[in-house]
């Protein structure tokens, strides 16, 4: 598997190493060891799973009391996935990358504690499946406003299909008290 480093610390992407023949392909989705010698050390404790249509946007969420670090991939359909750093004091706080997953091209996105977390979908119909390392907690979620000009995401939609979670979600600087502190170490 290769790692590319994103400029959010901790953000990384994992091309796994695809065996392909006339039958097919194989993949390895996941394995602890190889996962944990790259630097993501990360107890999984739930699998999530999405179908979502075309121009479906789900995000910006960050769990609050119960934490989250995300491994997520796409099984059919191409998404364009977005992590926004809300850590207070951190050197890239506000800022965000973002990648597109697909079925295609196998790519995962590891997405550390202390970030947000959302997604486009690109195809007439997308299915993505993420590991997360604590509970989900609806009490505690934090969603962010999808299009808060503070960040300035480059949606590929201008009219999203949106929950009414995500259309009344709050402004980056509307959640100053609840945002995580940096520790100044890897999140």
């Amino acid at each position: 598997m290769k790692i590319t480093t994103t400029k959010l610390e901790g953000v990384v992407l994992i091309d796994p190493k695809v065996h392909g023949d006339a039958r097919g392909f194989f993949t390895e989705t996941y394995h602890a060891e190889r996962y944990r010698e790259a630097g993501i050390d990360v107890g999984f404790v739930q699998d999530n799973h999405s179908r979502s249509v075309r121009d479906t946007l789900r995000g910006l969420h960050a769990q609050l009391a119960h934490p989250q670090a995300k491994l997520l991939r796409v099984v059919q359909g191409r998404i364009l996935d977005v992590v926004v750093d809300i850590r207070r004091g951190s050197s890239t706080f506000g800022q965000w990358v973002s990648v597109e997953l697909s079925a295609k091209n196998f790519r995962q996105i590891f997405v550390p504690i202390g970030f947000a977390h959302g997604f486009c979908v690109l195809s007439d119909m997308a299915e993505v499946e993420y590991k997360c390392s604590d509970i989900y907690d609806p009490s505690r979620e934090l969603t962010l406003l999808w299009n808060d000009p503070a960040i300035g995401i480059q949606w590929p939609t201008a009219e999203p299909l949106l929950s009414d979670k995500d259309r009344n979600g709050r402004t980056l600087a509307d959640c100053d008290d609840d945002l995580p502190l940096w520790s100044g170490r890897k999140a």
